[in-house]
């Protein structure tokens, strides 16, 4: 049986690539992860590659300053990103931000393409995001649905065998 859907995976590799990137935002600027700070590692090569900068994530809180600022005070904390990846946990991640995260967070390609190409089942509540206990609970419903599948064949084939039994000992009486 194949390995069952689950976004842990998913969810911990943007959370952990998110954690990286504002590490690394924060050790190169003295005074903190600031829109200005974010948009000059962007487009600093230097920085890109000698802080091995993810992109991705820096360009998601770029583009998500002020959502993710949630004190206004003109620079993201480690307090604010923490918040941001709680959010994303429990509230669910949109069909863009899947697209966008997962591919560059290190999570299989196939869990990633799975999780988009379902969505819209895996999405129950219709909120336009998923979260864990919504991939997991797919998961689990196409598992049964498959041994569903399995148990039906197989009594299809056992009734059959049986059938064609029972039709030889018909005709000859």
């Amino acid at each position: 049986m194949s390995k069952r859907l689950d976004g842990t995976s998913m969810f911990t590799g943007i959370n952990s690539a998110f954690a990286n990137a504002y590490s690394q935002l924060a050790g190169q600027y003295n005074d903190g992860v600031t829109l200005e700070n974010l948009n000059k590692a962007l487009t600093n090569s230097n920085t890109l590659t000698n802080a091995n900068l993810n992109t991705t994530f820096a360009s998601y809180m770029t583009n998500n300053f002020a959502s993710i600022d949630g004190d206004s005070d003109g620079k993201i904390s480690a307090n604010e990103i923490q918040d941001l990846m709680s959010q994303m946990a429990t509230q669910g991640l949109t069909r863009e931000q899947i697209i966008s995260l997962a591919g560059s967070s290190g999570i299989s390609s196939s869990l990633q393409e799975t999780v988009l190409n379902h969505f819209d089942q895996i999405d129950k509540n219709k909120d336009g995001k998923i979260t864990n206990q919504e991939i997991h609970a797919f998961g689990v419903e196409s598992d049964v649905e498959k041994q569903k599948l399995a148990d039906r064949n197989r009594l299809v084939s056992n009734m059959s065998m049986y059938y064609d039994i029972d039709n030889v000992s018909d005709s000859s009486l």
